[in-house]
């Protein structure tokens, strides 16, 4: 795995001389790279009002990588557990995300560069906003349908106290008639013979030999029994202190079961598909948006620390993760003029809780694009 940085840096002499010196460097070692992030030239508006946009902006950034999570996750719980899958469907443009943030383009037609820097913050933040609301919303309804689907399974593929017996019992197997009824008797195989020596003294009214055995597993079997009506319930209660079970059961309702289940089955394949389409769209539209906050970042610091007329240049680095710390070194060492008094850094802040953390401070400005948003748990 690797780092993404997006880092600024004046365009004074210095700092010019500085990134060509870096680049060699990077060139030589093969194990990272270092390229312009194009940021638009962007309205400043008041500078009274940047450093709150600027709060705001950091903000969003911690709430929309959250909400990228959230949206992987469900994508993962969807897809039973597939990662592979996952990362086939969380792109950005259409290519994976690293390519995308390494070929970043501004969306002029979505985020207009005629628009002050709050109004930018205040659209992408509605659609985060509601991306969120509505992944809350569908999931839930997806998840109470996998419920629903998964009890019924349960039920039909459960144990003979409580599955489905429409695959068990035919119509011939019952008699039902104005005085005569059948019932279905679940016996644990130790009790076989027990049952056979005594289901007929269960009551005065039952059929003589009249029980058979429809179906057995490893653990019990079913039985029907014939018995007049009337005598039901003396049955089943003499059939209970005997450790029988008498099994509630009906044609139409087992039938009305059945295609319930059918009926869900569909439904839930429906949905699947549905889901992960909306899964997939939103996705790429939360990635796109989280993107473009970093780049709304970096310009908006970039003037709060260097000053007007506007004068920057944007860079991504990536580097493999074990060289991380020996590229901060070296970044420090390149750009301390900026600010001597600046602490180099051991690593980013990493946190999941959106407004609570603060991003570590160099003598350059640097924001950490997470690449582990889909290492999920």
């Amino acid at each position: 795995m690797s780092d993404l940085w997006l880092i600024s840096v004046p365009l004074d002499k210095t700092s010019s001389t500085n990134v060509e010196k870096l680049k060699r460097t990077i060139a030589k070692s093969n194990q990272a790279s270092c390229g312009k992030f194009f940021i638009p030239e962007l309205k400043v508006g008041i500078l009274d009002s940047l450093l709150s946009v600027s709060d705001d902006l950091s903000r969003l950034d911690g709430v929309t990588e959250s909400v990228i999570k959230k949206t992987c996750q469900c994508m993962k719980e969807v897809m039973e557990q597939s990662s592979d899958k996952v990362l086939e469907n969380a792109l950005a443009n259409g290519v994976d995300l690293t390519t995308y943030v390494t070929r970043f383009q501004w969306d002029k037609a979505k985020y207009s560069t005629s628009l002050s820097l709050s109004a930018l913050t205040e659209i992408i933040s509605k659609e985060v906003t509601l991306v969120e609301t509505e992944l809350k919303s569908r999931s839930a309804a997806y998840n109470s349908l996998k419920s629903s689907l998964q009890n019924l399974e349960l039920k039909h593929r459960g144990t003979l106290h409580s599955r489905c017996l429409n695959d068990i019992v035919r119509k011939e197997d019952l008699v039902v008639s104005e005085y005569l009824t059948t019932l279905l008797v679940i016996v644990n195989r130790g009790s076989y013979n027990q049952w056979d020596r005594t289901y007929e003294s269960l009551s005065d009214f039952v059929v003589p030999r009249s029980s058979r055995r429809l179906y057995e597993d490893e653990e019990a079997g079913v039985f029907s029994v014939t018995l007049f009506k009337r005598a039901v319930n003396p049955f089943r209660a003499k059939a209970q202190e005997s450790k029988f079970t008498v099994r509630e059961y009906c044609v139409e309702l087992e039938e009305q079961k059945l295609r319930e289940l059918k009926q869900l089955t569909v439904c839930k394949k429906e949905q699947y598909g549905v889901f992960v389409r909306w899964l997939k769209v939103n996705f790429n539209q939360l990635f796109i948006a989280w993107i473009h906050i970093k780049a709304l970042r970096v310009f908006a610091e970039s003037v709060l620390r260097y000053g007007l007329p506007v004068n920057f240049q944007a860079l991504l680095l990536q580097t493999e993760r074990k060289r991380s710390k020996k590229m901060r070194e070296e970044l420090a060492s390149l750009f301390m003029h900026l600010d001597p008094t600046a602490m180099t850094s051991k690593t980013d802040v990493n946190c999941d809780i959106p407004g609570l953390c603060q991003q570590e401070y160099f003598s350059y400005i640097s924001f950490h694009i997470n690449t582990s948003v889909l290492e999920l748990s």
